[in-house]
């Protein structure tokens, strides 16, 4: 989708003249930082100097009724409009194409409402993570979700992604937490869905969105679910001799219906490089957190005791988790690391638990493969009932920062084929955006189908998002 330039002037002063022109931005330095998301590949060939020709504008809109406007402008050009939050997506969600619409919503950062007794929350799209979750808990609430993009991402980007955090085993992820909405469609149209505890009113509409990466409409409004701060929390660590006993551990915590906050696996390597100091015997370390009401705090943290110990995990204190929760959301700068020659990315699959060690050890196997590979790891970070996250790292050292680029794509290539022969799934919680979108028909099969349709139905010219997930 490419507005001619031609038709520029004329669809900017249109802009201007339905929204303002203090929210229509063409300077350069504001184009360029949000024409890209943390996409290590983006940053690589902007890096090489490869970026392509810039969007046209960025619109800054402080209200729903500016979304529909601008989006109403753009449906009557056929200009491609990208939504943007923080830009904090790995997966190449944000890559606006030559004189499209950067769509910034971080002025729409305001709480509207809080329902104490229903303990929900209305807030727009663009309010920024941490300082949601700050103002939730000096009311004495919170969301429970803890992604480690927190500070770096939006409440918008977490239902457009289908993001989850870090104390999802206890409290769930988005598709847990939305449970109302408000939307502009392709159109310009205002669509509302007024939050519901539950409903049987036909398919999910809130489902519909989830995940849609800003494909099928934009989000403005969002209605969440809260919970009171917790009474009480304890935490412990275990060590184990290796992956596979670690995830039956969890397993078996999950099957006999223990819901710790945190439960995250380490493997040797992960161990090793985040933990030395924690560990006695080289092994995997596994990180417990529970909190909730007193009482149930320390009877599940004994439960998860027990069950460590008959799984042979070795206890080795608290002090592990007080690490990990200080240095949890520490993000690498891919420059600083480009500087060096160094090539990293993280992935995450979600593997049932009768293929979990087979999908661990094949996805580790198939990238030490790769010519350049220095490094790979993985840890578990959330669990199931049915299965768990696996979160890999992968480290490269290409001969050129050029070559690099091919064997980064070899080794999505590996990790993906790798998770879908062993019947895992090619995403947890980043989503699809450009890097995953050439395996999600086999991911999904026929059901493609549906997600095409919805597409064709509720963008018809395909003006939101293009490039992504489809």
């Amino acid at each position: 989708m490419r507005t001619p330039a031609t038709t520029s002037a004329t669809l900017l002063a249109e802009l201007c003249a339905r929204i303002g022109p203090e929210a229509v931005l063409t300077d350069g330095a504001i184009v360029d930082a949000r024409r890209h998301d943390y996409w290590v590949r983006s940053h690589l060939v902007r890096r090489l100097g490869e970026l392509g020709e810039p969007p046209l504008c960025v619109v800054r809109p402080r209200r729903t009724a500016d979304v529909s406007a601008a989006l109403s402008v753009a449906s009557a050009h056929g200009t491609a409009v990208v939504p943007f939050g923080a830009g904090s997506g790995v997966c190449g969600g944000v890559l606006p194409l030559a004189a499209s619409i950067v769509l910034d919503l971080s002025a729409m950062d305001r709480i509207l409402a809080i329902n104490e007794t229903a303990l929900t929350v209305t807030v727009q799209a663009g309010k920024r993570g941490d300082a949601f979750e700050k103002e939730l808990q000096e009311r004495g609430y919170s969301m429970g979700n803890f992604p480690q993009s927190i500070a770096l991402s939006t409440v918008g980007g977490w239902v457009a992604t289908r993001a989850s955090g870090q104390f999802s085993t206890r409290y769930g992820s988005m598709e847990d937490m939305l449970i109302g909405f408000e939307a502009v469609l392709a159109s310009g149209e205002v669509v509302r869905l007024r939050p519901a505890p539950r409903r049987a009113t036909g398919p999910d509409l809130c489902g519909l969105l989830l995940g849609s990466e800003g494909t099928l409409a934009v989000l403005t409004e969002l209605d969440v679910r809260v919970h009171p701060q917790p009474e009480h929390s304890r935490s412990a660590a275990y060590e184990f001799t290796d992956m596979r006993a670690g995830l039956e551990v969890i397993r078996r915590v999950m099957r006999a219906g223990w819901r710790p906050a945190v439960l995250r696996l380490y493997d040797q390597v992960e161990t090793g490089r985040h933990f030395a100091t924690h560990v006695a015997g080289g092994g995997c370390l596994l990180l417990v957190l529970c909190e909730g009401p007193r009482a149930a705090v320390e009877v599940e943290t004994a439960a998860v005791a027990d069950l460590a110990a008959s799984g042979g995990g070795a206890p080795r204190g608290d002090a592990a988790v007080v690490h990990w929760l200080a240095h949890r959301n520490e993000v690498p700068s891919w420059d600083r690391l480009f500087d060096q020659g160094i090539i990293a990315d993280t992935l995450e699959v979600t593997a049932p638990w009768d293929c979990a060690d087979r999908i661990y050890d094949d996805i580790t196997g198939a990238l030490r493969q790769v010519p350049g590979l220095v490094m790979t790891s993985a840890h578990s970070s959330h669990s199931y009932l049915q299965g768990t996250c696996l979160y890999v790292t992968l480290v490269l050292r290409p001969d050129t920062l050029a070559a690099g680029a091919a064997l980064y794509e070899r080794c999505w290539d590996a990790a993906m084929a790798a998770t879908l022969a062993a019947g895992g799934s090619i995403s947890h919680h980043h989503g699809i955006g450009r890097v995953r979108r050439r395996w999600l028909h086999e991911e999904l099969g026929s059901a493609y189908a549906l997600l095409h349709a919805m597409k064709t139905a509720l963008d018809p010219k395909g003006i939101l998002n293009p490039g992504v997930l489809l």
